[in-house]
Parts: structure tokens; C-alpha cells; sequence
């Protein structure tokens, strides 16, 4: 079995213990309880994490770069997510790393949007950070077209929601991690246990930033944060 985010391999664990489980881009793969360690995963389940939380402080700092003055960053997450417990113990260690307050918004069901939505706006936050949530990315198109109609600049894990009109992403390259997954598969149909197959964490990271996005949020793009980006779309 195939399986990408955390919610799916989660599901993938409860239904089997025997059939062999390859995992993309799970979030906390220890933490939840998916695999014993990343070097030495046990059970029918391996694969590789995309560990979006670590890099929540970079995304935080490239925020900074483009609006040197937020000091209130708004984070979507969703409570039935099991990785996003991870996301809230780094997002409270770096805002007080980086002096920046944060605004917990929780999203765990379609009719929870519109309250999030209205909090956002009640609240006022200097920007919004949103993660790879399986959920979550399932609306984006609903989530892009609001932080656009409230100006709220908003920072995005995939380059894909940048693509489709999102301001900026930062994050491991999904497709890369995708990729090597076929490599597990490979493996396991060789014979080789999941078991003795590490955990694999991403080598690919994605800096992608929308000129147009910008534009029409009055933002200027510092040419030394274009000089970090991967993808620049005009």
C-alpha cells in the first residue's frame, strides 16, 4: 500500500499489520506513532517524511524579509491531523524565538471555514501561514481566494499553491518525494522488509514566490529574497 500524509497512513496502520505500507510525506512519523524511529522503523511501514514543522521557523523568517514589520502570524491547523500536535510545539517555541505573537485557527471540518474565516478578519493578523494539510489542501482554491479578498499576505508549504495564486511557499518538493517513494516500492517488491528500510527525510527544498500575488497585495519582493527562490512566478 501507497500512502500520502499522515491521516492516510494512519488509516493504512489500523486496516494492516502484515501488508507492507510505503508513506510520502508524512508529517511526524515518530510522534504519531507510525514507525519506532526513522533509522529503524519496525513493523509493516516506512517510507519518507516531509517534517514540515522543523521548518517552521524559516518560514517565519522569510515572512519577516518580506513584511519586516509582522509581528502577529496567524496558523491554520487541523486538531484531527495527529502530525499538527508537532506543528503547535514548534510554532509556540518560534514565536518566541522570533518575537512574533501567534493566532491559533483551527480547521478540522468544511463547516469550520467560515468561523476561521471570520476570526482571520476579527483578528487582523499581519500574515497567515498554512500547512500541507491533506484536508486543508483539498479547499486551497476556497483558502486562496479568502486570504486574497481580506489582503492577507499568506505563506504556503507545496510550490503547487503558489502556483494556482498563493504569495509564497517554502517546503520539501513533493514531487521529488513522490519519486523516491517509487524506490520503496521497488525495494519491497524485491523482498526486502519494510522494517529494515529507514525512514527517509527530504533533500529537496522549495523556495517559490507569485510577483502578480504580491502586486496586488502592495508588496515589494526584496531582490535578496528573489535570489533565494527557486521559482519566481511573474
Amino acid at each position: 500500500m501507497v500512502t500520502s500524509g499522515s491521516a492516510a497512513a494512519r488509516a493504512a496502520q489500523l486496516a494492516t499489520t502484515t501488508i507492507p505500507i510505503v508513506m510520502i510525506a508524512t508529517g511526524d512519523p515518530v510522534g504519531t506513532g507510525l514507525v519506532k524511529s526513522l533509522a529503524r522503523p519496525g513493523g509493516n511501514i516506512t517510507g519518507n517524511a516531509d517534517l514540515a514543522a522543523t521548518m517552521s521557523a524559516k518560514r517565519v523568517q522569510l515572512l519577516k524579509q518580506l513584511i519586516p514589520g509582522v509581528s502577529r502570524v496567524a496558523f491554520l491547523w487541523n486538531p484531527n491531523n495527529s502530525s499538527h500536535l508537532a506543528y503547535l510545539e514548534e510554532w509556540r517555541a518560534v514565536a518566541r524565538q522570533l518575537g512574533v505573537e501567534p493566532l491559533f485557527v483551527e480547521v478540522s471540518s468544511f463547516d469550520q471555514f467560515e468561523p476561521a474565516f471570520a476570526t482571520m478578519v476579527r483578528e487582523r493578523p499581519d500574515a497567515l501561514s498554512v500547512t500541507a494539510d491533506p484536508f486543508h489542501l483539498s479547499h486551497i482554491k476556497w483558502i486562496i481566494d479568502f486570504v486574497a479578498k481580506a489582503r492577507l499576505p499568506t505563506m504556503y508549504v507545496p510550490k503547487e499553491n503558489v502556483a494556482a495564486g498563493g504569495l509564497m511557499s517554502y517546503g520539501p518538493s513533493l514531487p521529488d518525494l513522490y519519486r523516491r517513494a517509487a524506490g520503496y516500492v521497488h525495494k519491497i517488491l524485491q523482498g526486502t522488509k519494510p522494517a529494515d528500510l529507514p525512514v527517509e527525510q527530504p533533500v529537496k527544498f522549495e523556495l517559490a514566490i507569485n510577483l502578480q500575488t504580491a502586486k496586488t497585495l502592495d508588496l515589494t519582493v526584496p531582490q535578496t529574497l528573489l535570489s533565494l527562490a527557486d521559482e519566481v512566478i511573474e
